[in-house]
């Protein structure tokens, strides 16, 4: 859209309105008020009027997004500047997203009410309020947020290919039959044709195996998912079989940090800072082809000393060493799930304060609407990939990385960096 000015001309304004004769006068004129203010306020941020070149100039507009506005001459498209570098948002007008922040108070109101709290709710009761709330003030709430939970669940996928997706699953307890029960909620991330990071999915399931997998996998694939290269995730029981079955030409990259702990369990305590130095070593270098010469070499040097944890690794390899498929630059992006992280610990400190969940439906609740704030966040916020690098990694043949394969082990070995050396 046209970048709204940051000035009005009162007179003008209101001449085009009257010939017009829009039975939305009000509305509209509200909404160039409104739109005006943004763009005023968003220059203000860059240091500079938009379109103009200044010295002054300290950030720049990348579009808008768009968000809707009630207001009693009716709803408004406002249109927030989005900048190049950092964020801005009006909080003197719009309210940011309390999705999550109502599903908590939600699930902890379900459990006060149903007399499972437990000491770390208890402390919240009195804090949000909800020995007042009624059973149907509850009801009410739950409902909403479950249906805006379970419309971001189901929404089709369409905005691929997504190249890269990430699964991972946390372990969650829920009271069934009397009992507390372990389950596990499947969660899965990818990257979009646009290069921004999306939440694709989101299932609970009574264990972590392979029908569990197979399912949520199936799901995403019916809902659009498709060009998938490479998924991310731990070793999860049945997760390469399930990939395997429901995503065609795609890798499985072994997450390196979840590596390194399966490794060091293989390991003699006073031995693991060396094993771990060589095994850093292998993703130190700097391009494909050296990253398989010094896991040739870290193997040979283990199997003398350790030939338990070199047989560890040789099987790992081309779980752990799949990422070398794709450009360097998207490397520390796809070979482990530590960019995860962050989401997995906002999910985290909302399900540590409810500890044990009322039923399935309170976790969906809880996790589906943190995961919708954040996917908002990241589609809003800047592109997570390269676009030359994602249309590079979707053309990159499935027999993996060749580029140097013409040379000798010599011209390999040069160029590789050597722990083993020092």
């Amino acid at each position: 859209m046209t970048a709204t000015p940051s000035s009005i001309d009162p007179t003008r304004l209101l001449e085009e309105q009257i010939a017009q004769a829009s039975p939305d006068l009000l509305r509209e004129l509200l909404s160039t008020f409104i739109n005006t203010l943004l763009s005023a306020e968003a220059d203000t941020v860059c240091g500079a009027d938009y379109g103009t070149t200044s010295q002054t100039r300290t950030n720049r507009r990348n579009g808008y997004r768009h968000r809707a506005f009630d207001t009693r001459a009716g709803t408004l498209d406002v249109a927030v500047p989005k900048l190049r570098e950092g964020s801005y948002f009006p909080d003197w007008l719009l309210e940011r997203r309390k999705r999550a922040e109502r599903a908590l108070t939600s699930v902890v109101a379900t459990c006060y009410l149903l007399g499972v709290s437990t000491r770390r709710m208890d402390k919240l009761v009195g804090t949000l309020g909800i020995e007042n709330l009624s059973k149907s003030q509850v009801s009410t709430m739950a409902t909403e947020l479950d249906e805006q939970v379970e419309a971001f669940r189901t929404r089709p996928l369409d905005a691929g290919p997504y190249t890269f997706v990430a699964a991972d699953a946390l372990v969650l307890k829920v009271r069934e039959a009397g009992r507390v029960v372990p389950v596990h909620a499947l969660v899965a991330t990818g990257i979009n044709a646009d290069g921004h990071r999306e939440i694709l999915g989101l299932q609970v399931t009574s264990s972590e195996d392979g029908p569990g997998w197979l399912g949520f996998f199936r799901d995403l694939v019916a809902r659009g998912v498709s060009g998938v290269r490479l998924v991310t995730s731990d070793a999860h029981p049945g997760l390469k079989a399930a990939i395997a079955a429901t995503l065609p030409g795609a890798s499985w990259q072994r997450c390196r940090t979840h590596y390194a702990a399966n490794l060091m369990s293989q390991t003699p305590k006073a031995s693991w800072p060396w094993v771990k130095t060589l095994l850093h070593s292998i993703y130190d270098q700097p391009d494909p082809a050296g990253v398989h010469a010094q896991c040739d070499r870290v193997v040979e040097a283990l199997e003398a000393k350790l030939p338990k944890v070199a047989d560890h690794l040789a099987q790992a390899r081309e779980e752990i060493l799949a990422f070398t498929a794709f450009p360097k630059q998207l490397w520390a992006k796809i070979w482990s799930n530590n960019p995860n992280e962050r989401l997995n610990k906002e999910i985290r400190r909302r399900t540590d304060v409810v500890g044990i969940f009322p039923d399935r439906e309170a976790i969906i609740r809880l996790v589906g609407a943190v995961l919708a704030e954040q996917h908002d966040e990241w589609v809003e916020g800047r592109r997570y990939m390269n676009l030359d690098a994602l249309e590079q990694a979707r053309t990159i043949g499935d027999t993996g990385p060749d580029a140097d394969a013409g040379e000798s082990l010599e011209e390999v070995e040069s160029r590789t960096i050597d722990p083993l050396a020092a």
